[in-house]
Parts: structure tokens; C-alpha cells; sequence
């Protein structure tokens, strides 16, 4: 998960990318409008409105105009009603008034990835990789026709994997699907996936991209 983050205060830049970094994101700083607006793709923008070279209401419109789909949350000392109305009619999702405690930016980030990812469900449905039968509505799998006994959190991590077979999954994705945060332990999850591997009898069917996270098949 790639966050952009547009902060021209160095010390609220270094501390914000200090936090995010520790929940697992890959944060890319820009300190004015014209480095936001030349910043590579990213999944979600962190945007203060108040910027050296213009103003973040335009960056806010350009961003949403190229992209619907992107996560863009205002990070502002702007607090007024106005202020807030025209942010989010200019395309912010969600409004952040400074100062704000870390773990309220932190809470507002996923509940917004969360909302992303309930536009694009995945159907209920039976993916077959590899030998293995993974009934997503059922909550059952099956290796070779015969069943294989999963925890609850087993199954998550592996139903969120097969949603999209073949595609690599960052390891901050899968964690919001199963345990509905970013913040909880990688080891975790890894774990999780040892285990999938050792019960599934098939190591190579989840694949670690390294510095990214998993894929399967």
C-alpha cells in the first residue's frame, strides 16, 4: 500500500512517515503541489491544504479528476464548516483537522480503505488452484478432493489470497481483510501462512513477493 504524502512542515512530514512506515505502508513525501502532482501512482494521498506553491483544493480536484478511485484524505489546519464542505466537494473522502493524535489518522486510514474495498466485493464464489478447492461461501477446502481443517483466521488469510489468484497481495491488504487493521504484527500473518502452507501440503502455493507480501498460485 503506497501513500502520498503531501506535508510541506518538515517535522509533521518526518513524524507522519514515521507512523505510517511502522504500519507497513510505503510513504512517498512531497512538500508542494507541484511534487504531489508529478508523484508516481499511489493508493492513498495524506493532503495538507495549505502549500508553499498553491493551493491544496486545486491538487485536491486535479487528483480526483484523474483518478475516482483513489484514497484522498485532507490533512489541514483549516478547521472551519466552509473549509470542510469545500475540501470534500473538491474530492477529499475524509477532512482531518490539526492537530490530530496519530492514532486517529491511523483509525480514519483504514476505515477508508475498508470502505474501498466494500465497493469492489468479491462475489461468493469456488476458486480452484493448484489442486486445491476453496469454497468461499461454504468456508470449506478441500486439497485433492479430500477436506482440510482450517482455523477461522486460516481461512480468512487464504480467502483473501484467492480472491485474486495470481496477483500479489501486500502484506498491509491482507491484514485489513482478516483482522481489519494494518497495525497488528506481520509475524502474525506469517504465521498464518506457514501454517496454510504445512495443512494445504502445498508450500509453493503461496508465494512470498519478496518486500511486497503474498500471492497464491
Amino acid at each position: 500500500m503506497r501513500i502520498l504524502l503531501v506535508e510541506d512542515d518538515v517535522r509533521i512530514s518526518s513524524a507522519m512517515s514515521a507512523m505510517l512506515r511502522r504500519g507497513g505502508y510505503e510513504v512517498e513525501p512531497a512538500a508542494t503541489a507541484a511534487a504531489a502532482l508529478e508523484a508516481a501512482p499511489c493508493d492513498l494521498v495524506l493532503l495538507e491544504l495549505d502549500l508553499p506553491d498553491g493551493d491544496g483544493i486545486e491538487v485536491c480536484r486535479t487528483l480526483r479528476r484523474r483518478c475516482a478511485e483513489l484514497g484522498i484524505i485532507a490533512v489541514t489546519a483549516r478547521d472551519g464548516e466552509r473549509d470542510r464542505v469545500i475540501g470534500l466537494r473538491a474530492g477529499a473522502d475524509d477532512y482531518v483537522v490539526k492537530p490530530f493524535s496519530m492514532a486517529e489518522l491511523q483509525a480514519r486510514i483504514e476505515a477508508l480503505l475498508r470502505r474501498g474495498a466494500r465497493r469492489h466485493p468479491a462475489m461468493p464464489g469456488v476458486v480452484e488452484v493448484g489442486g486445491v478447492r476453496i469454497d468461499l461461501s461454504a468456508r470449506t477446502v478441500r486439497v485433492d478432493s479430500e477436506p482440510v481443517s482450517l482455523t477461522r483466521k486460516e481461512f480468512d488469510v487464504l480467502a483473501s489470497l484467492s480472491r485474486q489468484p495470481g496477483v500479489a497481495l501486500s502484506y498491509e491488504r491482507i491484514m485489513l481483510d482478516v483482522w481489519q487493521t494494518t497495525w497488528s504484527s506481520r509475524h502474525t500473518l506469517e504465521v498464518h501462512v506457514a501454517a496454510l502452507r504445512t495443512k494445504l501440503g502445498r508450500p509453493e502455493l503461496i508465494q512470498t513477493v519478496r518486500g511486497v507480501g503474498y500471492r497464491l498460485g
